[in-house]
Parts: C-alpha cells; structure tokens; sequence
C-alpha cells in the first residue's frame, strides 16, 4: 500500500501542470497524444453513427429510413470521416506521438512546436468538416470521383475537400516529425538493428505520409479550382481527363491504405513477441518488409482502376505488381506465427486483440489477391465485395491494432490498468461483431450486390440483416474499451512501470512517464526483443 502511494504521488506529465491553458499550449508529446486521442475518438464516433443508419437503411430491401441523396451523403461522409479523421491519424498521432521518443530514448520529438501545430491543424480540419456535415454534407463518396464532383454535384464538395486538404498537412508534419527525430535522436547504442519494430513501422509509414499525402492535397485542391473556376482539369467537356483524378488520387489513396496498416503491424510486432515471452523472429526481414511495403504501395495504385479504361498491358503489370505487394505482408503474417511457434503464450488482452488482427487481416490480404486478378476484378468492382475486403484490412486490421495497441501501452498511458475481464470479453465481442458485419458482405458481392445503392433485391435481405446484426454488437464492443478506460483512470489498479514484462525503452521508465521521459538518458547495450532476460511478470501484477 505504501509504495503504490509513493507511486501515485510520483510527478509525472500528468500532474505536473493543470488547467486548459496548460493542455492547449503544450509542447509535450504525450499530451499532444492524449489531445490526439480525445479528438480521434470523437470523429470515431461520428463516423460509426454514419454507419450505423448505412446498416439500417439496408435492413429492408426498400428505402424504408432515408432518401436516396441521403444515403449517397451518409455514405459519402462515413468514408471521409473514418478514412481521413480516424484511420490514417490513429495510430501515428496518438500511439506514435506518445512512442516514438519513448522507444529511442529521446526526451520529445524533434520539433514540439510542429507537433503542436499538427495537432491545432487537425482541429481545423475538424471544425470544417463538422460545418460541411452539418450544412449539408457531400455526395460524391470519398474518393471524390470527377466529373461528378467537379460538374454535377449540388453538395459541399468544396468544404469536404479543403477540410481533407487541410487535414493532410497535420499528417505531413507528423511524419516529418517521426523521421528526423528517428534519425537525430536516438539514444546511445540504439543503433538501426536495435530499434523496435514499432519504430521501423512508423519510419516506412512517416516516409508514405511525406511523399503521397501533398499528391493528394494537390489533387483535391485542383477539383476545388475546376469546381470554382471552371477550368478543364478533369472534366472532359471542357478538354479535361477524369482518369488523371483517378491515377492521381489512387497514387496517394492507395499508400493511404498502408498508413493505416503499417503502424498496426508494429503494435502486433511489439505484443506478440512480449505475450510469446520469445524474440521475434527473424527480425531484420519484418523490418525491411515494412520499407518494402511502403516502396511497393506506390507502385500498385492503378489496380483501383482496371474497369476505368486503362490499357491492358497497364493492368497486366500493375496486377503482377499487387501480387508482389502480398509478398512483405506475408512475411510479416509468417514471422508472428513462427514467434509464437513454441512460445510460451499468455493470452491476455492485448494478445487477443493480436490474434484477432492476423485472422482479419490475412483475410483481407487473400480477398485481395482476388481482387488483383483481372477476371475477378471485373466481375466484382464496385460489389459489396470489394467493401468487405477493404473494411477487413482497414477496420479489422488497423482498428484491432489500435484498440490492441492502446490495451498494451494504458497501463503507461494512464499508470491504471483496467479489468481484465472486460478487455478480454470486448477483444471477443469485436471479432465476433466484425465478422458478422463483414463476411456476408462477400457472400454479397460475389452473388452481385453493388455498393452505394440505397435498394437491393429480395433475395439478398437475409444477409443484409446479418450484417446490421453485427454492425450493432461491433459497436458494443467498441463502446466497453471507451466505458472502462475511463472507470480505470479513476478507480483502476495502480500500474507497475512494467506490467507486462516487455522488453523496450519505453518500460524503463515509470507509469505514467515524467514531463521528459527518463531522469538520464539511457543507454542502450542490449539487442531488441531479448526475452531471455526478462522475466515473465507475475499473475498478479495484472488486475483479474
């Protein structure tokens, strides 16, 4: 008892500073996280709501809920607020701005007025967005499809696309940040082959966000122009070429999908080693497959495109080339698996949230293997089978290692841990929740569904109603990790500095850190992932 009082007075980032003012003009990388978290959540939880009322809408094959230009909004705002506001931040803005310093032994990121200010530009972001649902909302779905979104459509275009534009410069000076502080600032001994695999995802991913997200801002800048001005950019009547929007939104968009992926493939590559008690194996392979991942997202982008009219030779080779994309993906399933092979595994709840990651994510993967084939994608462009595969790789795979990557890192956050049963019981309401919202949607898409339509035949009701079905016990499972999260910063057990027993910087300091992270900074002269000297934590140390 009296070292947990000793452990709840320490002075740490949390307690040092009170006040709004002192949240809203820090410079501190945690709290830059944890303002990243609370705005997160919120769009999180606006996105859902679209969501939800889509499955609703669906439970009848008639359009019983809403109008048809309703659901195109409903849709069209679900997308742009969970792909912009909520997947591609997640991980690097909350999970990364509190690690990356943390993990390389630095005292804050490079620049702590930049990180600031990507934080504020996501609000503005934000608030833009917000006014443009609430005026209206677009109608254009939120790849912003021209000459629809340049010609033709009625609805806030101009506001959701400046609200995107705006967006990507918080995501470019995040990864700007991650990289020189990568490079500048690592501590003694931590060369390139010790950094954890959390860091190597974060670099290949930083390095997407520099080169790909101005491609994007530029591109939804000219739709505003030709939407304002009248230009002839994209639209054909007036000389345009709608298929350069769609080579150049897809050669951001696509890479776009490996910002979300690849921080989620560091949080598993950091719990299944830990709950394996194991290092991970083959170490070097699963840190170069994410730099191949990030080369390769670059060079795949035309496979959105074989029914828009590109040559055949173009989706040909662009059909091999997302072939070789699974190939470091592979790698990177086969490395956790053969980590786990002999380990001796506990499963706790950020192992389970691991697990549940590399189901849905390898089935995402080899529904996209169909989808690179030619003859398939033909036949299932723009059915509801390209939605569950791409809601398999975004939500099952970047949401579970989200939602695994803040249950294994709370305890540091918050210096709480929170039930144990509870995050376990959760971990198991979001695979059974998602699997029953998502795989009837192949099922779907291969009997012919197509996406975006308000009305469907008859005969299809049965597996729409599964789906709503899982839609609203997913978001139960959501909603408990907020619930108890919350009841554990309160009255949650006090956390251990390491309650795991993990290997990384990040556990040698205490729970919750101090404002500049170790009293010395620390020197590395082990290798990472040395599990076998660290003992195993005792039962105890985690709340039943």
């Amino acid at each position: 008892m009296a070292t947990a009082a000793i452990t709840a007075e320490r002075e740490n980032y949390l307690n040092r500073e009170y006040g709004i003012r002192s949240w809203l003009l820090t410079t501190d990388h945690k709290r830059i996280a944890l303002l990243y978290l609370l705005s997160i959540t919120f769009f999180f939880f606006i996105g859902g709501f679209f969501a939800l009322l889509i499955r609703l809408e669906l439970l009848t094959p008639a359009g019983d809920l809403v109008q048809a230009d309703t659901y195109n909004k409903l849709f069209t705002m679900h997308g742009q607020v969970m792909v912009f506001f909520f997947l591609i931040p997640s991980i690097p803005a909350v999970l990364g701005n509190f690690l990356v310093p943390l993990m390389i032994g630095a005292r804050d990121l490079a620049f702590p007025r930049i990180n600031l200010l990507s934080w504020y530009l996501y609000i503005i972001a934000g608030v833009m967005m917000l006014h443009c649902i609430l005026t209206g909302g677009a109608d254009t779905g939120w790849t912003f499809y021209t000459p629809f979104s340049t010609a033709f459509s009625n609805t806030k275009v101009v506001e959701a696309g400046l609200a995107i534009f705006v967006a990507g410069f918080s995501s470019i000076l995040t990864g700007l940040n991650f990289v020189v502080t990568i490079h500048r600032m690592r501590a003694p001994g931590m060369t390139w082959s010790r950094l954890p695999l959390f860091i190597w995802a974060h670099y290949a991913t930083s390095i997407i966000q520099l080169l790909g997200t101005p491609v994007l801002a530029v591109t939804l800048l000219l739709v505003v122009l030709e939407r304002a001005l009248h230009l002839g950019i994209f639209d054909p009547t007036r000389g345009g070429d709608p298929l350069l929007f769609q080579h150049l939104f897809w050669f951001y968009s696509h890479p776009a999908v490996y910002i979300m992926i690849l921080p989620a493939m560091g949080v598993v590559t950091e719990i299944v080693p830990c709950f394996s008690r194991k290092r991970i194996f083959g170490y070097k392979f699963v840190a170069m497959s994410s730099i191949a991942i990030a080369v390769f997202g670059f060079l795949v982008w035309a496979h959105h495109m074989f029914v828009a009219g590109i040559s055949l030779y173009s989706a040909l080779v662009f059909s091999i080339l997302s072939y070789l994309v699974a190939v470091p993906s592979a790698i990177k399933v086969f490395n956790w698996t053969a980590t786990m092979y002999k380990g001796s595994i506990s499963f706790a709840t950020p192992m389970l949230y691991a697990l549940g990651f590399i189901g849905l994510f390898t089935m995402g993967g080899l529904t996209g293997l169909f989808l690179a084939a030619l003859g398939i994608d033909v036949h299932v462009t723009d059915t509801y089978f390209v939605i569950a595969h791409f809601h398999y790789i975004m939500v099952g795979g970047a949401v579970m290692g989200y939602l695994g990557g803040m249950h294994f890192w709370w305890p540091k956050i918050s210096g709480r841990m929170y039930p144990e049963f509870l995050g376990k019981l959760a971990a198991m309401i979001v695979f059974i929740g998602f699997n029953l919202t998502f795989f009837p949607q192949f099922i779907l898409g291969y009997l012919g569904m197509p996406r975006r339509y308000w009305q469907y035949p008859p005969e299809f009701q049965v597996l729409n109603v599964l789906s709503t079905a899982g839609s609203t016990i997913l978001a139960v499972g959501y909603l408990l990790p907020m619930v108890y999260f919350l009841w554990s910063m309160r009255y949650g057990k006090i956390a251990e500095d390491n309650p795991w027993g993990a290997s990384g910087l990040e556990w040698t300091t205490t729970s919750p850190p101090p404002t500049f992270n170790f009293e010395r900074t620390p020197e590395v002269t082990w290798e990472a992932y040395d599990y076998a000297h660290i003992p195993a934590p005792e039962e105890a140390s985690v709340e039943p």
